[in-house]
């Protein structure tokens, strides 16, 4: 069998058709399987068959607003919006030219009706009314001040659900052939293989340029299928494997910073003796080099360090303070004076007969394993054993609930509530760190929904961050994309995840 320019053998030959049945895309030109398949894209998706509940509904429904390339707030289905001024009462204004796949017009009753069907994003304690005004203009008025321009909970259709038991909600047939009002339409689904999608010709921003697109599922080999030719994009790359593929030529790497909803932290315990002077916290961020370490797990050289936390907008536009650089002749500095000495040439610092060792636990199957294991070797450079414990991520939480942890490697949501600064930095503090000052503005952060006034707060947290060090902050999240050249309009840091912006996309034959 012949699939593409050159010669399968008999298990190639199954995989093609195999392929060709379920993608309904020719195999017939090109360099390679990938380079051939015309106006269809291929997509590695990481979800399953509910392509609704991660990236994959951007692709078939819109939300209220999206950030686009500059990280700008925009709206989607929401055309403009006013609120009061404690943020407590909105009005959003919609758009009139939006359509559901099926011809049904979108108005207002369906955001009505997804917001009081997801309860997760849209606890009902938080709202006083939700009204429809008219078809294209809804209230909102909210318990407390609140955020109304959601980018990350896509709206549903009310007259094709309304009819259907909520608390059988992930088990809907729906899911299986959804329809949805954003740029791409179901066409069908082959179970456990993909799901086919064709342009929205009726898309208000006018049909996507890329004709059709294949969700396929799957994920636990990325890069053989993507070496092979079966697919485009992978949407998980095992960071060990970047290198390789950025020096491949068939292939364009791109990171996406996740919006800055999640940074890589140490925590240090603060009710542990070890970490109780913000001169020997001091030293420990001092004796890593932060910069080494994301080359060593493969992230983008050029991402900011800090140790402070900041807003998306503040990182945006560069105004964040200088972090700690890496000196290891400071950090010894600091340690001696601290009275953490090498007394007796073992390499290991101690104090009053103590050594300074401890135990650092990071959740088992987390790429965070490789920062705890370059930490660790860092710290032996000023003689600091650091022991690496990996656990369950129940056992994790427990331990991190009780306080019996000395150290652990974590990821924080950086934002004040949830899994967030408050968790870890408020009164009730995770890590045992209690500042008064900070707690208290933390909580004004969590209720302050105008941009301004949250940098107010954040730029008031900065020196205090500074002098105390309470955590070393290693790195922002980073989602890496890896897609065939031939796919075109994708770009690092806030461009990078073609599930998001599939609308924008093109393709070039570089025949």
């Amino acid at each position: 069998m012949i699939c593409g320019s050159r010669i399968a053998g008999p298990r190639e030959a199954v995989a093609c058709l195999c392929f060709l049945a379920f993608a309904g895309v020719a195999c017939d030109r090109g360099n390679d399987q990938a380079n051939s398949r015309g106006s269809t894209v291929t997509i590695l998706y990481q979800g399953d068959e509910q392509v609704v509940g991660w990236h994959g509904r951007f692709v078939m429904f819109l939300p209220l607003v999206s950030y686009n390339e500059n990280l700008e707030l925009e709206g989607r289905l929401a055309e403009r919006w006013e609120h009061s001024p404690d943020y407590r009462e909105w009005t959003l204004h919609l758009r009139t030219d939006v359509r559901w796949h099926d011809g049904v017009p979108f108005t207002a009753h369906d955001i009505k009706f997804s917001m009081e069907l997801h309860p997760f994003y849209y606890p009902p304690a938080l709202f006083e009314a939700i009204t429809v005004l008219d078809d294209s203009t809804l209230a909102i008025d909210y318990t407390r001040p609140s955020d109304a321009l959601d980018s990350w909970a896509v709206i549903h259709p009310k007259h094709l659900l309304e009819d259907l038991d909520p608390e059988e909600y992930w088990d809907w047939e729906f899911w299986q052939h959804p329809v949805g009002n954003g740029p791409y339409r179901y066409v069908r689904h082959v179970p456990n293989t993909m799901i086919e999608l064709e342009a929205n010709a009726d898309y208000y921003r006018g049909k996507p340029r890329i004709e059709r697109v294949v969700l396929k599922f799957g994920g636990s080999a990325p890069l053989p299928e993507l070496l092979s030719g079966n697919v485009d994009v992978i949407t998980y790359v095992n960071r060990a494997d970047i290198p390789e593929l950025a020096a491949d030529p068939r292939f364009r790497v791109y990171d996406h910073l996740y919006t800055f909803d999640w940074l890589d932290v140490i925590f240090w315990n603060h009710r542990h003796h070890l970490f109780r002077e913000p001169a020997v916290r001091r030293a420990l961020t001092l004796a890593i080099n932060r910069r080494e370490l994301r080359q060593a797990v493969n992230l983008p050289a050029d991402l900011a360090i800090f140790d402070v936390l900041f807003t998306q907008r503040q990182y945006r536009q560069g105004e964040l303070p200088e972090p700690l650089p890496y000196d290891l002749e400071m950090a010894t500095q600091l340690l001696e004076a601290a009275g953490w000495r090498d007394e007796d040439g073992d390499g290991l610092r101690e104090r009053r007969g103590e050594q300074f060792r401890f135990e650092t636990i990071v959740r088992a199957g987390d790429e965070l394993e490789h920062a705890a294991v370059y930490v660790q070797s860092q710290l032996r450079r000023v003689g600091i054993h650091m022991e690496v414990t990996v656990l369950d991520v129940s056992v994790v939480r427990e331990r991190l609930r009780s306080g019996d942890f000395h150290a652990t490697i974590h990821r924080m949501g950086n934002q004040a509530s949830g899994d967030g600064h408050l968790a870890w930095f408020g009164e009730d503090s995770r890590i045992g760190w209690h500042n008064p000052r900070v707690a208290e503005l933390l909580h004004a952060a969590e209720l302050a929904i105008d941009p301004d006034e949250q940098d107010r707060i954040y730029r008031e947290l900065m020196p205090i961050f500074q002098a105390e060090l309470p955590t070393t902050f290693l790195q922002p999240q980073v989602e890496t994309f890896v897609a065939h050249r031939r796919l075109r309009g994708l770009s690092s840091p806030f461009w990078a995840n073609p599930l998001q912006n599939i609308e924008y996309l093109w393709l070039e034959d570089e025949r």
